[in-house]
Order: C-alpha cells, then structure tokens, then sequence
C-alpha cells in the first residue's frame, strides 16, 4: 500500500522564506564581492558609522556570535577598513572605528545593497511592493521577532565560501 501526503491547507511559507532569503543572501553575497567585502562586513560598517558602538551591539545588530565578530572585525582591520579602539564613555570596552577608507567602502556597498533590493522588489507589480515590505517589516517586527525555543537547536544554513 502507497501512502499519500497530507492536504496542505496553507501555503508553505517555511519553504516560500527559506528560499527567497537564501537566493537574496546569495545574489547579495555576489553584489558586495565587487568591493571586496561580504554581508557581514557591510553590516558592521554601516551601522558602526551610525554611532559609537562597541563590537558587542554590532555583533547584536548583525545576528552575529562572539567568533564571528571577531573574525569579521579582524577582516576589517585587516584591510584597513576600522579598528578597534577603547569607548569614550566605558574604558573596559571596544568600539569599531571606521576609517576613511571604511566610510567610503561603506557607501559603496550601501549603493550596492540598495541596488539588489531594487532589483528584488522590481520583482514584483508596482503597487504590490510597498504592501509586501509592510507585511515583512510586520512579520519580522511582530509575530516573527524572537526565535521560539526549541528542545533541538535550529540550525542556520552555513554559508559556502
């Protein structure tokens, strides 16, 4: 005897946000790669020149662990795009400076990562793209803002370098 699956009774929105995210994560990736930086490292550039932050905020903003701030701020040091440096209002802890250079990378994959968002919304009929960001902004402000605890772990997809 051949089982059958289930009905579905409601689109597959696991599917439908898993694979969008991961192609725009993907065709962002290839944007940022023409000026020689990736995600992360726009991200901790850009909202670095916001403000004085330390790495700690960054690394909360940019969903990022402990190890992987550290190995994307040395990336930026190393390229001379920021450093760290002590925190006007708290010695014991470290800001990420930009550096000229930084802010100037900076604007560029601002540019660049603005220009992917075009495009992807450019997807979509005119009059549906402000209600689609409204909804996301919605979802993802609301009923999607905190990961839901779980007794086995939600992996995150790796990215392939």
């Amino acid at each position: 005897m051949t089982a059958t699956a289930p009905a579905r009774t409601a689109p597959d929105l696991s599917f439908l946000l898993n694979r969008t995210g991961h192609v725009l994560q993907t065709r962002m990736a290839a944007a940022l790669a023409e000026v020689g930086l990736t995600a992360r490292m726009h991200c901790v550039l850009v909202h670095a020149l916001e403000e004085e932050r330390t790495q700690i905020q960054l690394a909360e903003i940019g969903d990022m662990d402990k190890t992987t701030m550290v190995v994307t701020v040395d990336a930026l040091e190393e390229a001379g795009l920021a450093e760290r440096r002590p925190s006007s209002t708290d010695r014991r802890a470290r800001i990420i400076a930009v550096t000229e250079e930084g802010a100037r990378v900076a604007r560029q994959s601002q540019q660049i990562a603005d220009r992917v968002h075009k495009e992807v919304l450019e997807a979509l009929p005119e009059d549906e793209r402000e209600v689609f960001v409204r909804a996301m902004q919605r979802l993802a402000g609301g009923h999607l803002a905190t990961p839901a605890e779980c007794p086995q772990p939600v992996r995150r997809r790796r990215r392939r370098q």
